[in-house]
């Protein structure tokens, strides 16, 4: 009987630490309730942003919302959510920022989510500026265009998902070699530094320019684009793509070289090596590293004993301090490139884009659903 007794508590213990590492409904809830909160506020798929200046509605804060809810409606499939994604597509003619011949990532990362609109419903018409855009990249020689580290998450997984639809491997190859210049070329010797697994914002960043505290600068946001970058492209690419060897090292990499620096209480700081710098909680960068370690973990990559309770800090972090009662997110970063730009955050500062952050949100919070709690 008292063995009985104890092997009940055992399991009772058990469960509750399986509910505490995360409840699946709740993560739903949450997600539903902050997108919500956001279609509400823009009913209108194509009324211009305005901030220091009116910006049309397809530029790339858009462009990674749409990525985040196409991600919820995967999970949680619902017409609404399609409608307000299809409308805005069709608004914008399935085009971009200054037409199909771009060379910036910022410009073609709608495409990410016209491809997904695609895949769903096919139609010549919905990739016609993509493709035209990106038969333009592949045929020049240029491999130096993602010259800062935000535009690797903007632009890769379109090239990865054209080389699924199409079985052209000169899109991954692209894909590649634009990587790799900015992981090692560009600057002086790359933006990437595998001494310490983390990324230079872009060239203005590299050594010698250093924090007040004297470490280089890797900025919270910046970091967070390229871990998402590469769970995006791993989780699109076939298992036996060329170059994928390469992208599972380094979100590896980066995902060990987090743990150490999370702070106390489970965000991250928008200087990562410098908690003194603007320090704080911010939860773009947060939340984009729980999807790189979340999407990890599901495949095999990352251990489960040292990344889930940093996965689980992180995230009962984000929604305790972070998403209000309304589903408006709180301490996230402005638009900007270093931890002095959008300061000083806090819970109730609205930030002058509240769409990429919700998208960072919704990204994190699917990959997270699917996790298996052993």
């Amino acid at each position: 009987m008292k063995k009985l007794f104890l092997l009940g508590i055992i399991m009772m213990l058990s469960q509750v630490n399986a509910q505490d590492i995360y409840d699946r409904d709740k993560i739903l809830k949450d997600m539903v309730l902050a997108n919500g909160y956001f279609m509400k506020k823009w009913p209108d798929v194509g009324k211009t942003i305005i901030t220091n200046k009116e910006r049309p509605s397809n530029i790339w804060t858009r462009g990674v919302y749409y990525e985040g809810l196409m991600a919820l409606h995967e999970i949680y499939p619902k017409e609404s959510y399609y409608k307000y994604v299809e409308d805005w597509a069709i608004f914008h003619q399935w085009g971009f920022r200054d037409g199909n011949t771009t060379r910036n990532a910022d410009n073609y990362c709608a495409a990410q989510t016209y491809i997904d609109l695609y895949n769903l419903d096919p139609s010549s018409e919905k990739l016609k500026n993509t493709r035209a855009n990106m038969n333009m990249l592949l045929a020049t020689p240029q491999n130096n265009d993602w010259d800062w580290i935000d535009a690797i998450q903007m632009g890769m997984p379109v090239f990865a998902k054209m080389g699924v639809l199409t079985g052209d491997d000169r899109y991954f190859e692209k894909m590649y070699e634009m990587y790799m210049f900015t992981r090692n070329k560009e600057g002086e010797n790359g933006l990437f530094n595998p001494e310490d697994g983390l990324w230079w914002r872009d060239a203005d960043f590299d050594p010698p320019y250093k924090e007040p505290n004297g470490e280089d600068s890797y900025w919270s946001r910046g970091n967070g684009w390229v871990i998402a970058a590469l769970a995006r492209v791993l989780a699109i690419i076939p298992h036996d793509a060329p170059h994928r060897d390469q992208y599972v090292s380094d979100l590896e990499t980066m995902a060990k070289a987090l743990v150490p620096i999370q702070r106390k209480d489970g965000f991250w700081n928008v200087s990562l090596h410098d908690p003194k710098h603007f320090g704080g909680k911010e939860t773009t960068g947060t939340v984009l590293f729980i999807y790189g370690m979340a999407y990890g973990v599901n495949q095999g990559i990352l251990d489960r004993e040292t990344f889930i309770p940093v996965i689980k800090k992180a995230w009962n972090a984000v929604i305790e301090d972070s998403l209000h009662e309304s589903g408006f997110l709180g301490w996230v970063q402005s638009t900007g490139k270093e931890p002095k730009d959008g300061q000083p955050l806090s819970y109730d500062k609205i930030p002058d884009f509240e769409d990429y952050g919700l998208g960072c949100f919704l990204l994190a919070g699917t990959e997270l659903y699917r996790l298996e709690v052993e």
